[in-house]
């Protein structure tokens, strides 16, 4: 949805008609990008990623058939396992997508997705599914109902979601963008380059620092979406900028290191006023137990596990391992 900011002010400016299309609900296709959506307008001009474009020209013939006084409309569309073969999507499946004119949409939406900063749209839809209301929802607003209040923690998950509800005027559906994770590396090298590479495949932000300060500024400036990966095993380094992200409450906090390296830091920290409590919130030693040896192989065990920790998912990390580090 954030790749669709610019064309869709762009539209907007020029008084073009176009459309939003993303799905409500979904059965089948496989694995799926849940950001997926895509722009239309009447002349069949069409921006962005929805099922490999397998319905583009389906969404098309919908939206110039909608009448001016429509500000919805939900289309029912399917594809077989041949025609998902030939348009390279996993297997087959079927999907309600939900279209909507852009001036049906809040223009506050398309600043606060340019912005970076995580947000929400809730578009409740009446009961003939012709007619939408769409509210922006900031991950710090209260929550005034069941919408809301799913849309909080659709972004707590720190991963685009969908999710539909059914209220009793109509569906309801809540599309949550959180802002993207920000991995702070601590200390450079061959592992730090290929844990970078890693988390920008998966469309995270990244920096890496050597300096106290420079981490502990990032951390203070970005700790809405900040993860920590400690690779230094320098105590000047890696203890005081560990407590630093411990402080500021960092959603992910990881440090790599033998056992014997662990316990140091632990001590440092512990040396440093971090309590028990907040010493357990460490993922250290980093990164899920895939049995990895390889710098790209610990590179996705850590970002697999920062993935699992920000989703709320119980995993084993090799913290909870008994035994040698490196199968």
């Amino acid at each position: 949805m954030r790749d669709l900011v610019e064309t869709a002010r762009q539209w907007v400016a020029e008084g073009r008609v176009g459309f939003l299309a993303r799905p409500v609900t979904e059965q089948g296709f496989g694995p799926r990008d849940p950001a997926g959506a895509v722009l239309v307008d009447v002349k069949g001009e069409c921006v962005g990623a929805l099922y490999r474009g397998v319905f583009d020209a389906e969404l098309v013939a919908e939206a110039a058939s909608m009448g001016a006084g429509e500000t919805a409309r939900v289309c029912e569309v399917s594809v077989g396992g041949g025609e998902a073969v030939e348009a390279k999507l996993t297997c087959g499946g079927q999907a309600e997508v939900l279209l909507q004119p852009l001036a049906a949409i809040p223009r506050e939406w398309w600043e606060l997705l340019g912005q970076g900063v995580g947000v929400a749209l809730v578009t409740q839809l009446n009961e003939r599914a012709d007619q939408a209301v769409s509210v922006v929802v900031r991950g710090a607003d209260q929550p005034s109902g069941d919408a809301e209040r799913r849309a909080g923690e659709l972004l707590r998950t720190r991963r685009p979601g969908r999710d539909a509800l059914y209220a009793g005027s109509g569906l309801v559906l809540v599309e949550a963008y959180p802002s993207a994770p920000y991995v702070v590396i601590g200390g450079a090298g061959e592992l730090a380059e290929v844990i970078e590479a890693q988390a920008r495949l998966l469309g995270w932000e990244v920096s890496v620092v050597t300096a106290v300060g420079e981490a502990e500024k990032l951390l203070d400036v970005r700790r809405d979406a900040a993860c920590l990966a400690m690779l230094s095993h320098d105590p000047d380094f890696d203890v005081p900028t560990l407590r630093t992200a411990l402080a500021l409450g960092i959603p992910y906090v990881g440090a790599l290191g033998s056992r014997k390296t662990t316990a140091r830091r632990r001590e440092g920290l512990l040396a440093a006023g971090v309590s028990e409590e907040r010493l357990r919130t460490v993922h250290g030693p980093i990164g899920l137990d895939l049995g990895g040896q390889t710098p790209a192989e610990t590179a996705l065990a850590i970002c697999a596990e920062i993935l699992a920790v920000l989703g709320g998912r119980e995993v084993r990390g090799v913290r909870d391992a008994e035994g040698p580090l490196k199968g």
